[in-house]
C-alpha cells in the first residue's frame, strides 16, 4: 500500500507527530511505501533544525530526518504555514529579507499542490492532528 501522511501538529505539544512517526516507521518496515509526508499548520514546527530537546528526551525532528534518510522520504513543509511560524529555507529567507535559515536540510518547503499530488498518488492519505 502507498501512503501519504499529513501532520498538523507540532512536536512536544501534541502526540500527532509521534504517532505519525511510529505509523510511518511501522508501515515502511512492513514493506509499504510512503509517497510523501506533508507538514501543515503547526506541524511545520517539526522541521526546524534549531530544536534541542533535553538529552533524555526524544528528538522528533532528528527522528523524521533519520527516517527520511533511511527510506528516501519526501518531507514537505507548507510554505504559507512555515512563513507564519518563522520556518525558512534559503529561498524564503532571501525573498523575505531574513538573515538566517532554520529548516532542517532533510525537509523542503513547498505549496499545497504537493499535498494534493500526494493525496492523488497515494492509496490512502492519513491525517494526524486537528
Amino acid at each position: 500500500m502507498k501512503f501519504a501522511l499529513q501532520i498538523n501538529e507540532g512536536p512536544y505539544q501534541h502526540q500527532s507527530s509521534d504517532s505519525a512517526y511510529q505509523f510511518a516507521k511501522a508501515a515502511l518496515e512492513k514493506g509499504h511505501e510512503i509517497f510523501r509526508v506533508f507538514f501543515y499548520h503547526d506541524g511545520v514546527n517539526n522541521s526546524t533544525r534549531l530544536t534541542t530537546p533535553p538529552q533524555d528526551d526524544r528528538h522528533i525532528v532528528n527522528r523524521w530526518a533519520e527516517l527520511a534518510e533511511q527510506y528516501s522520504l519526501d518531507l514537505v513543509v507548507c510554505v504559507a504555514a512555515a512563513q507564519r511560524r518563522g520556518i525558512v529555507d534559503e529561498g524564503e529567507a532571501s525573498r523575505n529579507g531574513k538573515d538566517a535559515t532554520n529548516i532542517h536540510p532533510k525537509f523542503r518547503i513547498s505549496g499545497l499542490g504537493q499535498l494534493v499530488e500526494a493525496a492523488i498518488q497515494a492509496d490512502r492519505l492519513v491525517v494526524f492532528g486537528d
